[in-house]
């Protein structure tokens, strides 16, 4: 071996240089802070000149300047009821702020717990699944990031399967009556005093609705504002909490609670068409209840305050569109088929959405970086990389829809972000599974009962669904969040996070 060979594997031995990457961390922090406070220190010389300049009058140029006003009496009344009335205009005209009061999610009862074994013993058991299917299951399951303690509906636990509109409604009462439940019991909430309700779910819309069901349940009163919507998809989550803030923004001094679940019953796949078996292996029972008001007394009591609502809406192409579709294969049997194009579609749903969101909540310095980097990649070098903002700077929290592992892991790839910002998405994955709609409130409430939700700390909630869409929801603590009552995680938190099977 050649000298020249042994200073290079000496080279390629040698630890990174930390000072000069601690040095540009450090430099980059003082920009940031330079660009987010620049205003304010512009303006310290301008308060300065302005104090020195005061400091200096004697009693006759205050006398002065007092007569100096009097003589111009009527420009200092149109001024003054100028600015009144601009100030009134204003105050008139703004939004009204959307407060989360608090929220449920709902855990079943543990006999509803499906073990990986017990569900491929299930598989076996129906006859419906020839070898094929069996060993993709089996390899999906493995692959999936789902735990042992995930929850099947009652149906599906029996042999055979016993999927009907009664044990289909029996599921929807269970999930959506036991969120309420605990939400209404944590919050003290008269039923009557609910001025609106919002339900979501995408694959089972009887007649009456799910809304309906609950307006029986809870008698309701009849005057409420009641919405169900149907077909949405996993991100319909965030459409619900939009379509309730922009009721808020119309009816004064209300409540709203939005629901979301997705029903497993009725919509269990029994065919052996590949695309079609995903969904079997990672939708699992869930629900939440959320409880927003639009009353500003309800600030002192609320947890969350609604910043932002985005949502992106990709349905105009046909790959998109068909991405996540519910069909029937050859034999006749209907199943949601997943394509294998869904992570880039959602992939361009989510570049789309971040775009609109970036403005909104990113610092002017990423902006300004940003900005920066696509005037040079047009003008000097086409091949250059586009510069990804850092959303680290804009959240503190990050409540990715728990899909499943591939669609975390390409979020925390493309984000840039770190292994515990994803912590909540991966561990709800993994004790609840894809939940759908309500994934994100399982993972909130994870990061309450971790006791890591500090006030002034945002959060992003991000979802994507068929549609093909992606949704995103900005929320700001108003003080210290500790776990409501009841939190689905009360008796596991303490065993979490842990470690993933990859």
């Amino acid at each position: 071996m050649s000298s020249d060979d042994g200073v290079q594997i000496h080279q390629s031995r040698r630890l990174p240089d930390f000072l000069q990457s601690v040095n540009l961390k450090y430099v980059k922090l003082g920009y940031h802070y330079l660009i987010t406070h620049l205003l304010k220190l512009c303006l310290i010389p301008l308060i300065s000149i302005i104090l020195i300049q005061a400091s200096q009058m004697n009693p006759e140029d205050i006398h002065m300047l007092w007569l100096h006003l009097q003589y111009n009496l009527v420009i200092v009344i149109i001024c003054s009821a100028i600015l009144v009335f601009g100030s009134t205009v204003y105050i008139m005209s703004r939004p009204r702020s959307v407060y989360l009061v608090n929220f449920s999610c709902y855990k079943p009862p543990s006999h509803l717990k499906v073990k990986f074994s017990e569900f491929m013993e299930h598989s076996i058991l129906t006859g419906d699944f020839d070898e094929s299917s069996l060993q993709f299951q089996r390899k999906i399951l493995e692959r999936s990031g789902l735990g042992e303690e995930t929850y099947a509906p009652e149906a599906m636990h029996s042999i055979p399967p016993t999927p009907s509109m009664g044990a289909a409604r029996e599921e929807a009462e269970q999930v959506m009556f036991g969120a309420l439940d605990n939400l209404f019991a944590n919050t003290k909430i008269k039923p009557k005093d609910i001025g609106i309700l919002v339900v979501n779910c995408s694959l089972f819309n009887p007649t009456p609705s799910l809304s309906a069901m609950i307006v029986n349940k809870y008698k309701l009163r009849g005057n409420i504002r009641s919405f169900n919507l149907g077909g949405m998809g996993c991100s319909a989550g965030v459409i619900a909490i939009d379509l309730a803030k922009d009721m808020l923004q119309v009816h004064r001094n209300t409540y709203a609670v939005v629901v979301s679940t997705e029903n497993i019953t009725q919509n269990w796949y029994f065919g052996n068409k590949k695309s079609m078996l995903i969904p079997n292996c990672l939708f699992r029972v869930g629900g939440s209840a959320v409880l927003l008001s639009n009353k500003a007394s309800d600030r002192r009591l609320a947890k969350y305050k609604l910043v932002h609502v985005v949502r992106t809406h990709k349905g105009a192409d046909d790959k998109a569109f068909k991405c996540v579709y519910q069909e029937q294969d050859d034999a006749g049997k209907t199943g949601v088929s997943l394509s294998k194009d869904l992570m880039a579609i959602a992939g361009g749903a989510l570049k789309t959405n971040i775009t609109t969101l970036g403005p909104l909540v990113l610092p002017i310095s990423e902006q300004l970086l940003f900005f920066a980097t696509l005037v040079c990649k047009k003008l000097f070098n086409a091949k250059m990389k586009p510069y990804i903002p850092d959303f680290k700077l804009a959240f503190d929290h990050f409540c990715i829809h728990a899909g499943g592992r591939a669609v975390i892991d390409e979020l925390e790839k493309n984000l840039q972000l770190l292994p515990e910002h994803v912590e909540a998405s991966r561990m709800t994955l993994h004790r609840f599974g894809n939940t759908s709609s309500s994934s994100i409130w399982y993972e909130l409430a994870y990061i309450e009962a971790k006791g890591r939700m500090r006030k002034g700390n945002r959060v992003w909630h991000i979802a994507f669904g068929s549609g093909f869409k992606c949704n995103s929801a900005v929320w700001e603590a108003l003080k210290h969040v500790t776990p409501s009552p009841k939190c689905p995680w009360e008796d596991c938190i303490d065993m979490y996070p842990v470690k993933i099977v990859t």
